[in-house]
Protein backbone atom coordinates (compact mmCIF):
# COMPACT_ATOMS: atom_id res chain seq x y z
CA UNK A 1 0.00 0.00 0.00
CA UNK A 2 1.30 3.46 -0.90
CA UNK A 3 1.23 5.75 2.15
CA UNK A 4 2.90 8.98 0.97
CA UNK A 5 1.12 10.23 -2.16
CA UNK A 6 2.91 13.54 -2.78
CA UNK A 7 4.40 16.52 -0.96
CA UNK A 8 1.95 19.35 -0.31
CA UNK A 9 3.58 22.53 -1.62
CA UNK A 10 2.09 25.89 -0.64
CA UNK A 11 3.30 29.13 0.95
CA UNK A 12 2.35 27.92 4.41
CA UNK A 13 3.98 24.52 3.96
CA UNK A 14 7.21 26.14 2.76
CA UNK A 15 7.29 28.37 5.86
CA UNK A 16 6.76 25.27 8.01
CA UNK A 17 9.53 23.47 6.12
CA UNK A 18 12.00 26.15 7.18
CA UNK A 19 11.02 25.34 10.80
CA UNK A 20 11.49 21.58 10.33
CA UNK A 21 7.84 20.58 9.68
CA UNK A 22 7.05 18.96 6.33
CA UNK A 23 3.58 18.49 4.81
CA UNK A 24 2.51 15.47 2.74
CA UNK A 25 -0.70 14.24 1.17
CA UNK A 26 -1.20 10.69 2.42
CA UNK A 27 -3.56 7.78 1.83
CA UNK A 28 -7.00 8.26 3.42
CA UNK A 29 -6.84 5.05 5.45
CA UNK A 30 -3.23 5.48 6.68
CA UNK A 31 -2.70 5.91 10.41
CA UNK A 32 0.02 7.90 12.20
CA UNK A 33 2.31 4.92 12.82
CA UNK A 34 2.26 3.95 9.14
CA UNK A 35 3.00 7.53 8.08
CA UNK A 36 5.94 7.79 10.53
CA UNK A 37 7.43 4.52 9.26
CA UNK A 38 7.01 5.57 5.61
CA UNK A 39 8.73 8.96 6.14
CA UNK A 40 11.60 7.44 8.14
CA UNK A 41 12.17 4.73 5.53
CA UNK A 42 11.88 7.01 2.47
CA UNK A 43 13.90 10.04 3.66
CA UNK A 44 16.19 8.51 6.34
CA UNK A 45 15.16 11.02 9.05
CA UNK A 46 13.82 10.52 12.57
CA UNK A 47 10.28 11.82 13.15
CA UNK A 48 9.59 13.67 16.42
CA UNK A 49 5.88 14.48 16.04
CA UNK A 50 3.05 14.15 13.53
CA UNK A 51 -0.32 15.80 12.96
CA UNK A 52 -2.96 14.51 10.55
CA UNK A 53 -5.83 16.43 9.00
CA UNK A 54 -8.81 15.01 7.09
CA UNK A 55 -9.78 17.46 4.35
CA UNK A 56 -13.40 17.43 3.17
CA UNK A 57 -14.42 17.66 -0.45
CA UNK A 58 -15.35 21.02 -1.96
CA UNK A 59 -18.08 21.95 -4.40
CA UNK A 60 -16.73 23.87 -7.37
CA UNK A 61 -18.34 25.29 -10.48
CA UNK A 62 -17.30 24.72 -14.06
CA UNK A 63 -18.45 27.99 -15.61
CA UNK A 64 -18.20 27.08 -19.27
CA UNK A 65 -20.64 24.15 -19.03
CA UNK A 66 -22.52 25.53 -15.98
CA UNK A 67 -22.11 22.40 -13.89
CA UNK A 68 -21.06 21.80 -10.30
CA UNK A 69 -18.62 19.09 -9.32
CA UNK A 70 -17.10 17.73 -6.11
CA UNK A 71 -13.38 17.57 -5.47
CA UNK A 72 -12.17 14.42 -3.76
CA UNK A 73 -11.62 14.01 -0.04
CA UNK A 74 -8.00 13.79 1.04
CA UNK A 75 -5.77 13.49 4.08
CA UNK A 76 -2.78 15.65 4.95
CA UNK A 77 0.04 14.92 7.40
CA UNK A 78 2.41 17.47 8.96
CA UNK A 79 5.60 15.72 10.07
CA UNK A 80 8.17 17.30 12.40
CA UNK A 81 11.67 15.88 12.10
CA UNK A 82 14.58 15.99 14.53
CA UNK A 83 16.39 19.34 14.70
CA UNK A 84 19.17 19.60 12.12
CA UNK A 85 17.64 17.02 9.75
CA UNK A 86 16.02 18.06 6.47
CA UNK A 87 13.94 16.56 3.68
CA UNK A 88 15.58 17.79 0.45
CA UNK A 89 12.46 18.00 -1.76
CA UNK A 90 11.20 20.97 0.31
CA UNK A 91 14.46 22.93 0.26
CA UNK A 92 14.81 25.93 -2.05
CA UNK A 93 18.10 27.37 -3.29
CA UNK A 94 19.24 30.26 -1.13
CA UNK A 95 21.34 32.04 -3.76
CA UNK A 96 20.80 35.74 -4.18
CA UNK A 97 21.53 37.11 -7.60
CA UNK A 98 23.37 40.42 -7.70
CA UNK A 99 22.65 42.44 -10.81
CA UNK A 100 25.60 44.50 -12.03
CA UNK A 101 26.41 46.67 -15.01
CA UNK A 102 29.23 46.09 -17.48
CA UNK A 103 31.55 48.20 -15.33
CA UNK A 104 30.76 46.01 -12.31
CA UNK A 105 28.61 48.56 -10.47
CA UNK A 106 25.70 47.12 -8.46
CA UNK A 107 22.12 47.92 -9.51
CA UNK A 108 19.27 48.37 -7.03
CA UNK A 109 15.85 47.10 -8.11
CA UNK A 110 12.64 48.32 -6.48
CA UNK A 111 9.22 46.82 -7.28
CA UNK A 112 5.84 48.45 -6.82
CA UNK A 113 2.30 47.72 -8.03
CA UNK A 114 0.25 50.25 -9.96
CA UNK A 115 -3.53 50.67 -9.73
CA UNK A 116 -4.27 47.92 -12.26
CA UNK A 117 -2.09 45.38 -10.41
CA UNK A 118 0.77 45.42 -12.91
CA UNK A 119 4.29 45.39 -11.57
CA UNK A 120 6.34 48.55 -11.95
CA UNK A 121 10.07 48.04 -11.62
CA UNK A 122 12.32 50.99 -10.92
CA UNK A 123 16.00 50.39 -11.64
CA UNK A 124 18.58 52.69 -10.12
CA UNK A 125 22.17 52.56 -11.30
CA UNK A 126 24.50 53.51 -8.47
CA UNK A 127 28.17 53.34 -7.85
CA UNK A 128 29.29 52.20 -4.44
CA UNK A 129 28.83 55.15 -2.08
CA UNK A 130 27.58 57.49 -4.82
CA UNK A 131 24.20 59.06 -5.57
CA UNK A 132 21.97 57.59 -8.32
CA UNK A 133 23.12 58.75 -11.75
CA UNK A 134 20.52 57.32 -14.12
CA UNK A 135 17.00 56.01 -13.59
CA UNK A 136 14.93 53.80 -15.85
CA UNK A 137 11.35 52.58 -15.43
CA UNK A 138 10.22 49.23 -16.75
CA UNK A 139 6.53 48.30 -16.73
CA UNK A 140 5.57 44.66 -17.08
CA UNK A 141 2.02 43.36 -17.30
CA UNK A 142 0.55 40.21 -15.83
Amino acid sequence: MIILLKPHISEKSMKLASLGEYTFEVAKNANKKQIIEAVQEKFKVSVVAIKTINLRSKTKIQRRIRKFYQTGKSKKAIVRVKKGQIIPIFETPKEEAVVTTIEGEPIKIKERKDILGRTKVKVEKTAVGAAPTTQRKVITGK
